[in-house]
């Protein structure tokens, strides 16, 4: 696929994930929160551009960091989201000024290791950095979704502590 794609695609992705992480989601049961992950990885697998041919070593090295990266900042995403249930049982999540910081400390390494790579001479296309949004998503869907199930098992009241809204009926006794 031509790296134009995959820019396009990657900036499709970004802009949906931001937009969406700042209004509240319905985390459902629905248990295929790994599909887009898994398919923007398999749609980054089959492009040839993650490694550079001249330097495999050192951008097999840049993108495993990137990977990790990717994990950290979804998990950090995923634990700095926060929960509450409502009166129907349903889970609810929405970024906070932490999941900001997150994102910030994240986007700042990934282009840390771009900058790295480039003084070194390293090309990698835009499938590398697919795959590590594709990780940061598949920890984020990991992290929330362990954390739902959790709130789920609870009998009320928010997941951190920390309810979004004023208080619900349902969480009096529970503050």
């Amino acid at each position: 696929m031509s790296a134009l794609f995959h820019v396009l695609l990657i900036a499709a992705v970004v802009a949906l994930v931001v937009v969406r992480q700042f209004t509240a989601q319905r985390i459902g049961d629905d248990k295929r929160w790994w599909v887009l992950p898994g398919i923007l990885l398999i749609i980054s697998a089959r492009n040839d551009g993650a490694l550079d041919p001249h330097h495999e070593a050192l951008s097999a090295l840049i993108l495993g960091a990137g990977i990790v990266v990717g994990l950290v900042t979804g998990a950090g995403w995923g634990w700095t989201a926060r929960l509450w249930r409502e009166p129907d049982g349903s889970v609810w999540s929405r970024g906070t000024k932490g999941t900001v910081q997150v994102w910030v400390g994240g986007l700042t390494i990934r282009a840390a290791l771009a900058g790295a790579g480039v003084l070194l001479g390293i090309h990698q296309g835009p499938a590398a950095l697919t795959m590590s949004l594709a990780a940061m998503l598949l920890a984020r869907g990991g992290v929330l979704s362990v954390r739902a199930l959790r709130l789920r098992a609870q009998h009320g009241g928010p997941a951190d502590g920390m309810p979004l809204r004023p208080a619900h009926a349902a969480w009096k006794g529970h503050a």
